[in-house]
């Protein structure tokens, strides 16, 4: 599959242009089927974006957000995705968004899979998946150090969710499945900084998909790099 190259010279130029091709994608979702469904990604990198998105007039009551994979915390916990998205962007314009959370009351992530992919049904196959990398080449919560990773890469497994557990990293996870990422109709992979791009490069041409579960993605859909350094 192909690996669309967008490359920006900063970081304010990337999220001007990047969140204006997500308000002509939610645009045009909500004008075809009525509604838009979107997931995002955690941690620093998107913030700038979620701010961005948010002061975007749009139909937001018509948009469904919701994550590419979740740390297995109280959504009011430091570590939190739903605590991120709920802080930065829906807020604004996008503060009547539907969220819709990857958490639940389970002590165990694993005991909570079933809920989470029938509560995700209306949403999927995604409009717009926007997926980030670790320096370990893992993206949503596919981490190569999991015992799950096998499962999670396996274009055959028929959920769209599993639970994980990285050994490298805190907290259990809930992660979107390689088999339900592929579905998207737009897929983005958002890095910064020419290290996690060095990453990247090396994943998808010295590295396996088990090692380097990024290059599991590039190699079965359509994937849309948006980088700055």
């Amino acid at each position: 599959m192909a690996l669309n190259k967008h490359e920006f010279q900063d970081n304010s130029t990337l999220v001007k242009a990047f969140s204006e091709q997500l308000a002509g994608i939610i645009k045009q979702a909500i004008s075809e089927k009525g509604r838009a469904s979107v997931a995002v990604s955690g941690g620093s990198t998107p913030k700038p974006l979620f701010e961005a998105l948010a002061s975007i007039d749009l139909p937001w009551s018509k948009v469904d957000i919701t994550l590419a994979d979740e740390r297995w915390v109280d959504a009011d916990h430091e570590a939190s995705n739903e605590k991120l998205v709920r802080e930065n962007l829906l807020v604004n314009h996008a503060a009547s968004a539907n969220f819709v959370s990857m958490t639940t009351s389970d002590t165990n992530a694993t005991d909570a899979q079933g809920a989470i992919e029938k509560r995700l049904e209306s949403l999927l196959p995604l409009d717009i998946l926007i997926l980030g990398m670790g320096e370990d080449g893992h993206t949503a919560s596919l981490f190569p150090c999991s015992e799950q990773i096998k499962t999670g890469l396996d274009l055959n497994y028929p959920h769209s969710v599993l639970a994980t557990q990285p050994t490298t990293a805190p907290h259990q996870r809930m992660s979107l499945s390689l088999a339900e990422i592929v579905k998207s109709r737009n897929v983005f992979l958002h890095i910064t900084g020419e290290k996690k791009r060095e990453v990247l490069e090396q994943a998808l041409q010295q590295h396996t998909a088990l090692e380097k579960p990024i290059k599991a993605v590039c190699d079965n859909c359509t994937v849309n790099l948006v980088w700055a350094p």
